[in-house]
Parts: C-alpha cells; sequence; structure tokens
C-alpha cells in the first residue's frame, strides 16, 4: 500500500460487473470502485456471470463489495439473522472470484433486544464468517452507522467493543463513513477535531481502517441523520477532505464517494477530491 489514496466511487454495473462498472468507472475518472453483487435492497443471492466476474478481477482495479442495506447481525428477528448470514457468505464468495479487497458490512442495530444479546449475536454468528474467509479473499470492513436508534457501532469509540465482540479477528477491518461519523458526533470540520477523531481511530483499530465512504452531510453534527451530500455542498465543507487526506493513518487508504446524483456529479466530486489529495 502506498501513501497516496486512490480516489473513486461507487458505480453502477448496468450491463455487467466489468462491462458496466468499468465503463463508469472510467466515465467519472475514478482509480478504484465499489459495487453492488446483488440487490442492495433485496435478500436474492445472485449468482453472477462468471465472465463478467473474470474480466473484473483481470482487470487490477481495487475494487469493494458493499453487501446488501437489509444484512443485521443485531436483528432480534431470526429470518433477518439467517438471511444476513447466508448473504455475507454469498458476497464474500463473490467478492472473492472478481478480487474484492473488502466486502462493506453496516454494523447493525439490536432493534428491540438488548444491546448486549445483540453483541453476543456478532461473536456467534459474524465470527465464524471470518474464520471461513481463505487466504487471498477480501476482509470484511465494518462500517460504523450515524448513531440512528438502537445503533451498535456509530462512534469511533464504539468502535473497541465491537472488534473486541468480534475477538479482535484479523479479517475484520473499518470502513469509516465521514458523513455517518459526523452525523455520529465527530465534529470534522475543524483540524483539530478531525485530527483527533483519527487519533482515535488509529490508536483502537490501529492497520485496520481499509476503506473511507468520502460523502458531505445534508445536516449538522450529532444529527444522527444519514442523509449523504456532494463534496463541499453540505455542512462538513470541502476543506476538511484535505486534512483527513493528510492524516498519517489514511496513508494509502482508498477513499470512495457514496454522493448524491448522477455521472457529471460524481465526476465533479472526485475531481475535487483529486485536487485537494494532489494540493490544488
Amino acid at each position: 500500500m502506498t501513501s497516496r489514496s486512490l480516489i473513486g466511487g461507487h458505480v453502477s454495473v448496468t450491463g455487467g460487473l466489468a462491462k458496466g462498472g468499468l465503463a463508469y468507472m472510467a466515465d467519472i475518472g475514478a482509480e478504484m470502485i465499489q459495487v453492488f453483487v446483488t440487490n442492495p435492497r433485496g435478500w436474492a443471492l445472485a449468482e453472477g456471470r462468471p465472465d463478467q466476474d473474470a474480466k473484473l478481477a483481470e482487470s487490477g482495479v481495487d475494487t469493494f463489495v458493499h453487501v446488501p442495506y437489509l444484512v443485521n447481525f443485531g436483528s432480534p428477528n431470526p429470518e433477518t439473522l439467517a438471511n444476513s448470514i447466508a448473504v455475507l457468505r454469498h458476497t464474500l464468495r463473490r467478492g472473492a472470484a472478481i478480487g474484492a479487497k473488502g466486502v462493506v458490512v453496516h454494523t447493525g442495530s439490536a432493534v428491540s433486544q438488548p444491546r448486549d444479546d445483540a453483541m453476543s449475536q456478532l461473536h456467534e454468528h459474524l465470527l465464524p464468517l471470518l474464520d471461513e474467509i481463505p487466504d487471498g479473499g477480501p476482509d470484511v470492513l465494518l462500517e460504523p452507522m450515524a448513531g440512528q436508534g438502537a445503533m451498535l457501532c456509530a462512534t469511533v469509540q464504539d468502535i473497541e467493543p465491537y472488534l473486541a465482540a468480534l475477538d479482535w479477528h484479523p479479517r475484520a477491518g473499518i470502513c469509516l463513513d465521514t458523513c455517518h461519523a459526523f452525523a455520529a458526533g465527530h465534529d470534522l470540520t475543524g483540524e483539530e477535531e478531525l485530527r483527533e477523531t483519527f487519533d482515535l481511530l488509529h490508536k483502537l483499530a490501529e492497520g485496520r481502517l481499509k476503506l473511507i465512504h468520502a460523502n458531505d452531510s445534508k445536516d449538522a453534527c450529532g444529527s444522527k441523520k444519514d442523509r449523504h451530500e456532494n463534496i463541499g455542498a453540505g455542512l462538513i465543507g470541502s476543506a476538511p477532505f484535505a486534512a483527513l487526506m493528510r492524516h498519517p493513518a489514511v496513508a494509502g487508504v482508498p477513499i470512495c464517494i457514496e454522493t448524491p446524483g448522477k455521472a457529471d456529479k460524481h465526476r465533479a466530486d472526485i475531481e475535487l477530491l483529486k485536487s485537494l489529495r494532489d494540493g490544488g
């Protein structure tokens, strides 16, 4: 891993993972990509197309996969838990087939059950999936949430007990979303506050930060609202992203936008982040 962070985005895969995904990547000027390999809002286990999987793997592009939004290892609903296990196992297999570096999964919510019970479920059901990952397969990247409801992990401080529930497994990494962190109460608008946040992240999860979702926020710090905005158009602003990329904990960590709009907006966000990274 070099100290220069690749900057890219979540891409459309219409037409196939390679045919659609790599074309969209080129269109928006991305240096890395994130994709869905199944319906992001359903439980169906899409098998995909081996030819497309192979082409994406052979491309050498740094690729990450995001699991569907329904996955929740803290849910008290047995059906949701069973489906979450099946979907993550399937996504890890597909991720290995396309040469993905990581599979991003939201850290989930206890919903209506006690937090301790939900954390026990992580140990019982998520930990075995980490053990199943073969050498060369993608890491599981845990994405803290914005803090709404009974979320199990939102602030940087929440990461420590979450990783402890997974026995600090070496295949458990972190994907930090800037909008989520801001909504959860981390003020990223000041350079000192941003530095303190990433210093703490490095202390609690040294070497585990594998991906950053770079998103501005439509809502205020501490709002607990997960509403992404284009870079510089929200309440975080553009300058903090330059400071973020200068922090030692972020050196070489890929940065992926998940911002609103279509290709023109995504292209502008990526160009702005590249400019901030390169000192323009």
